[in-house]
């Protein structure tokens, strides 16, 4: 990325801050857009099968965002091809039992509807769970981007978790995520031509409200880099039928608000969205 300096001169580094699951309720989709239009996102990752995508997805469209396809195998929406829960998901897929051809299938079909909805190609894929990088599952994906002309959509990569300061849990947990096939995503990628994101934050425990999401931010953005991707999952109102809605709604709070904005002055950070991120192949 290019610098990016402030009035005083002082070089900030920017980042690529993604709302994942987008589609999902109307809580959710609220909190995105509510967020885009404070410009504190850069991007909104796409639940395509979720019961809310299709409704919100002209505004979502209109919102200025870098607009992504959130890859689903793990959340039941009634939709066609495969989905089983995560941990099933996992061991089929390293046991090399997850079917290719209705995996390639149901890629195809989940980003023909992105883009009969949102109107253009993502600018990037991720996974929900972070599927997108599993066995089987990459493979298939990286085939679907080739059919793209260039610049085709960017790839995230979990692979460089920037977990300094983080306690030991948060830690593993962000090891764990990318140790689930995140350097074998980036290396097919880089053979086909595909770009990849840089350093990966905002993996935690979705626990403790208001207080330990702006200590995690903290964190987050005092050990980040500039074109590093931050993903967060905000809503705006609660949801009865979401187990993660009080925590999606601290995150809404904490990233709206004024202690964000003195979290991103102080650590001298853009967010910004009209790039691809961090590292290519």
């Amino acid at each position: 990325m290019d610098s990016q300096f402030n009035a005083a001169g002082t070089e900030y580094r920017r980042i690529v801050l993604c709302a994942d699951d987008f589609g999902m309720n109307a809580a959710v989709d609220a909190g995105i857009l509510g967020l885009a239009g404070r410009g504190r996102l850069s991007g909104a990752s796409c639940l395509v099968d979720g019961p809310t995508f299709e409704a919100g997805a002209r505004r979502l469209a209109d919102s200025g965002l870098q607009l992504g396809l959130h890859l689903n195998f793990t959340e039941s929406f009634g939709q066609a091809g495969p989905c089983q829960p995560l941990s099933s998901l996992i061991a089929s897929a390293y046991l090399r039992r997850l079917p290719r051809r209705a995996l390639q299938a149901s890629i195809e079909r989940q980003l023909r509807r992105f883009e009969y909805r949102i109107g253009r190609v993502p600018d990037y894929v991720d996974g929900h769970q972070h599927v997108h990088q599993l066995p089987g599952v990459r493979e298939a994906l990286v085939e679907a981007m080739g059919r793209y002309p260039e610049p085709r959509p960017w790839l995230r990569d979990t692979g460089n978790p920037r977990a300094a300061g983080l306690p030991l849990r948060l830690r593993a947990k962000a090891w764990v995520i990318a140790a689930l096939g995140a350097a074998s995503l980036r290396r097919q990628a880089r053979a086909r031509g595909l770009r990849t994101s840089g350093g990966f934050l905002g993996v935690y425990d979705f626990q403790g409200g208001v207080p330990a999401y702006l200590s995690w931010m903290r964190r987050w953005l005092g050990a980040c880099r500039d074109g590093d991707v931050l993903m967060c999952h905000p809503a705006l109102g609660p949801d009865p039928r979401d187990a993660l809605s009080a925590q999606r709604q601290a995150e809404f709070e904490v990233l709206g608000g004024e202690a964000m904005a003195d979290l991103l002055a102080h650590y001298r950070i853009s967010i910004v969205g009209a790039q691809a991120p961090g590292s290519s192949g």
